[in-house]
């Protein structure tokens, strides 16, 4: 699905780089169990936005592909080894410190046990979502959930 109207966190403060900085791409994984409980971690010490919880995942390198970033940052991130890569929506989101595009993949397979290798935290969750804060970016996401499980009522 192409990009979403472009979603503007906190939009009192002021933006770094300015009204003409550049997009990063960033690939995000919605690691889904058979159950239909979904991973959400928190974005560990020392990073902007220390605490929310997010879907993980992490900026492109040059010449890598979404699949191919998102399977490097879930094994450098939770030390997972993922299987099934299914690229799903994006969005853009206008954060005071930076321009991204999240590019969101369903991620239904993976080999190994979850590992926090970045001092975050993590909580398998369904709809609502009883944990916060929650990061801008990811509240799209509960939402598109959300209208896919036919669930009415708030996601967050």
């Amino acid at each position: 699905m192409s990009d979403e109207p472009t979603l503007r966190a906190h939009p009192q403060r002021t933006r770094e780089g300015g009204p003409d900085r550049a997009i990063v791409e960033v690939a995000v994984g919605v690691l889904i169990r058979p159950d239909g409980d979904f991973l959400l971690t928190s974005r560990p010490p020392g990073k902007v936005y220390a605490g929310y919880w997010e879907f993980p995942g992490g900026k492109l390198e040059p010449g890598e592909t979404v699949a191919d970033a998102l399977r490097r940052e879930l094994h450098e991130e939770l030390g997972i080894d993922v299987l099934a890569v299914q690229p799903w929506r994006n969005t853009v989101v206008d954060y005071p410190h930076a321009l991204v595009r999240l590019n969101f993949c369903k991620v239904t397979a993976w080999n190994g046990a979850l590992q926090m290798r970045e001092g975050q935290s993590c909580n398998w969750q369904g709809l609502p979502v009883p944990v916060g804060p929650v990061l801008p970016g990811t509240i799209p996401v509960l939402d598109w959930l959300a209208a896919e499980r036919g669930h009415n009522g708030p996601t967050h």
